[in-house]
């Protein structure tokens, strides 16, 4: 092991060593608190998944009286076997901030100012009864979130879906995962991994496509880092467009330019059945291939529109098609060498070697996002390297349940619990199931986020209800949907526990009950379904989510549809919801399964989880030889014909540098909750931009100075970062964006990819300046 990954996990351990000491009763140093045998008083200790991520890493959180007063991993829980990272050991004290909201507002004469929750209540009903008398039902939306659990977007899709017939319903996932939902789609019919994280301990090989796992999934990063340790042979190889923490750990760093590692996939594929790796058996009884339409667009223009068409081709097709995608030809394309396409290549091609290919926001938020995921699911096809122990394509989420509740519930307009309003079938069970008219069911989908946002600037949309999410920070070209929904005419509710930029706009806010202040589930990235308890009350008159959509809905008229009391009506949502589910290829587990595991995975068949699905070895749902790819019309998996195309928007001489933006180890989205954490506010006080050394010389910049970093959208200025924790390579730079006060969304580009309409947020161009 080298110095530079010797001192790395070092610093790992040491970080969460550190962190774990100091969350013990906020405000106890830990120098002090090593002094001490046990903490004061009683300590209850009960299992919830932390709040941050898609990990899903287990904690065991200590109650002492009304408060949480300590955290630590969850030793039973398989995801992070007792391990968490900085902001997990540091979790409970984003309930504690001095500003956190008690009390329901509303805004009069300009100002917000404090009001009974009833009243708040009833008013928001009012304005939903009178904007959709005055304008019609898709006058009225609901914006959620990867972070809404799923009895809060359950009973948000029932009510504007079911109940008041809008399919106005979206979730910040949108802006995260929705790439990857396509990807899965349409590669292999349903939504979400085929493996797990068992393949963790599997994998021979790990390939990380543009994600920087050190400071986004550390605990998962950790268990990568064990594996190689255990075995020795084990390689890392880290696939970016900038280098990061993950790439110093990496056994091999690979860069390449924005935007290209559609050709590299191809050009991977090609070197595969170029040298005779490819596993016959495998395509040949469990693949078919097809092409799609090309030259797609960007989305940039308002209601833009767009439908895919897959037409059947034959291997000899997708040979030639390739032929494009040499590695010499790809290598004047994306930087990479053709001599390291090639290593990355016989490492897929190798059939003694495991492989693991891993991703998140690199390769979703990316105008092509569902292509990409195709063509790397392509790679894994060709080889056979799938669904079975340490082969695995892997997209990682990044919220606590963008899978359980945006992905499963169906909180996307599209969408319902079990498959899409355009399906009468589907229409007619969620009917049924909540007891409206199947013609309350729209079966026309309205507007993904972009063009929700697009409709509020435009009047299309009157009134939003925005819950546990902060959309005034993270909306691409975010002047003009700031800007929208400050017009007269529209009307914005808003659930939240901090002030925001997002509260700032609202005319109405709703204090929303946080995490372990009420009962609730998350599914995380591995199929997952995790419960947890109320450990202790909420502040004020704050209120879970889940009840102030029921109180507003029995406002509205629909009290035989939400029926329930607020003794149980967390199991009676849970109990309802699963008969959406009640299938041996997504079946839930029962909620006294829950209630007493650190999780139970997806589907749920006789009393077994399924860990490995489309393999009849661990999948009951799967009942053909060898695999069964049973959600597509054939069972086969699907290898893509997918090109390169370049982004939307590339620099050029008066915007000569590539923007991306991303976040950090400390903090979490839009800092909302992480900064009012005091060690990890004073870890990143403030956001910066990193610029590559040579560039900031050019430039007569220095460490620490002040620049302005500008696109034909707008400006932010913010301190300059160099030779920090991260290294751009020439001509890009990089900004995280969890800092208010820096609102590098202003700058980002609302282009995205057309198939699944998620944001490119890592590919615009800007120019740089000192200030």
């Amino acid at each position: 092991m080298d110095i530079t990954r010797r001192a790395f996990i070092k610093s790992m351990a040491l970080n969460s060593a550190v962190a774990a000491a100091a969350t013990m009763f906020p405000g106890i140093s830990f120098g002090a608190w090593k002094k001490m045998e046990a903490p004061p008083g009683s300590i209850d200790w009960k299992k919830a998944p932390c709040r941050f991520c898609g990990t899903g890493c287990g904690l065991l959180i200590g109650v002492s009286g009304d408060r949480a007063v300590a955290v630590k991993g969850d030793p039973n829980c398989s995801v992070n076997k007792g391990l968490c990272c900085v902001k997990g050991y540091h979790s409970v004290q984003i309930l504690y901030g001095k500003d956190r909201i008690r009390k329901a507002l509303v805004r009069k004469e300009g100002k917000l100012v404090e009001v009974p929750l009833k009243e708040a209540l009833d008013l928001v009903a009012d304005k939903m009864k009178e904007t959709i008398k005055e304008h019609g039902k898709d006058a009225v939306s609901i914006y959620g979130s990867g972070q809404w659990t799923i009895p809060d977007g359950y009973v948000a899709s029932k009510l504007f879906k079911g109940c008041v017939g809008t399919n106005n319903v979206e979730a910040n996932a949108r802006l995260c995962m929705a790439s990857a939902v396509t990807g899965f789609l349409t590669s292999f019919g349903l939504d979400e991994p085929m493996g797990c994280y068992d393949d963790f301990d599997h994998a021979d090989v790990f390939i990380t496509w543009g994600n920087n796992m050190a400071e986004m999934h550390p605990v998962l990063f950790s268990r990568m880092l064990a594996n190689r340790q255990a075995k020795g042979h084990v390689k890392i190889i880290d696939f970016a467009t900038r280098t990061t923490r993950s790439s110093q750990a990496a056994d091999k760093s690979i860069l390449f330019r924005p935007q290209t590692d559609l050709a590299v996939a191809n050009a991977i594929c090609y070197e595969i059945i170029r040298n005779g790796w490819v596993n016959w058996s495998f395509v040949n009884d469990h693949v078919s291939f097809y092409k799609g339409k090309t030259n797609i667009g960007y989305g940039t223009q308002d209601h833009f529109k767009f439908k895919d068409k897959a037409e059947p081709v034959t291997f000899a097709q997708y040979k030639e098609f390739l032929e494009d995608y040499t590695p010499e030809k790809v290598q004047k394309i994306s930087g990479v060498s053709a001599m390291d396409i090639r290593y990355m290549a016989a490492l897929y091609g190798n059939p003694d070697k495991k492989v693991m290919s891993l991703w998140t926001m690199g390769m979703n938020q990316h105008t092509r996002g569902t292509w990409i995921n195709n063509l790397v699911y392509n790679i894994h096809l060709l080889t056979g390297k799938i669904s079975s122990p340490g082969n695995s394509p892997f997209s990682l989420t990044g919220q606590p349940s963008a899978c359980g509740t945006v992905r499963e519930v169906g909180t996307l307009t599209h969408k319902l619990p079990h498959g899409v309003v355009m399906k009468e079938k589907a229409r007619k069970l969620a009917a049924k199931i909540w007891q409206v008219p199947v013609e309350n069911i729209d079966p026309k989908p309205t507007y993904h986020t972009v063009e929700m946002f697009r409709a509020l600037d435009r009047g299309d949309i009157r009134f939003m209800w925005i819950q546990v999410t902060n959309p005034m920070v993270t909306m691409p070209n975010l002047r003009r949907y700031r800007d929208g929904a400050l017009k007269q005419g529209r009307f914005i509710v808003v659930s939240e526990i901090y002030p925001t930029p997002t509260y700032d706009i609202a005319d109405v806010v709703l204090p929303s009950a946080m995490w372990i202040e009420r009962e609730g589930f998350f599914g995380n990235s591995e199929r997952r379904t995790q419960h947890w308890e109320q450990m202790v009350p909420p502040p004020g008159e704050a209120m879970c989510n889940t009840w102030q959509l029921i109180e507003v809905a029995r406002r509205l008229g629909f009290k035989n549809q939400f029926p329930w009391s607020r003794e149980t009506y967390i199991e009676d949502i849970w109990n309802e919801y699963g008969r959406f589910h009640d299938n041996p290829k997504h079946r839930m587990a029962p909620y006294k399964e829950l209630k007493a595991r650190s999780g139970v995975q997806w589907p749920y068949v006789d009393g077994m989880e399924t860990k490995w699905r489309y393999n009849p070895k661990y999948d009951p749902a799967a009942n053909k030889k060898g695999f069964h790819f049973y959600g597509k019309p054939d069972d086969r998996a699907w290898i893509w014909l997918r090109p390169y195309e370049p982004p939307a928007e590339s620099p050029d001489n008066e915007y000569p540098f590539w923007l991306n933006t991303g976040r950090v180890l400390e903090h979490w989205h839009t800092g909302s909750m992480t900064r009012r954490v005091p060690i990890l506010h004073k870890a990143v006080p403030e956001a910066y931009v990193e610029i590559n050394p040579d560039d900031a010389a050019a430039l007569g910049i220095t460490g620490g100075s002040k620049v302005k970093v500008s696109s034909r959208r707008g400006s932010v200025v913010m301190k300059a970062n160099i030779n920090g924790r991260g290294l751009p390579p020439r001509g890009m730079l990089f900004v995280p964006f969890f800092d208010e006060s820096h609102l590098i969304n202003e700058v980002t580009l609302d282009a995205f990819c057309p198939i699944s309409k998620q944001p490119d947020y890592k590919k615009c161009a800007v120019k740089l300046e000192r200030v």
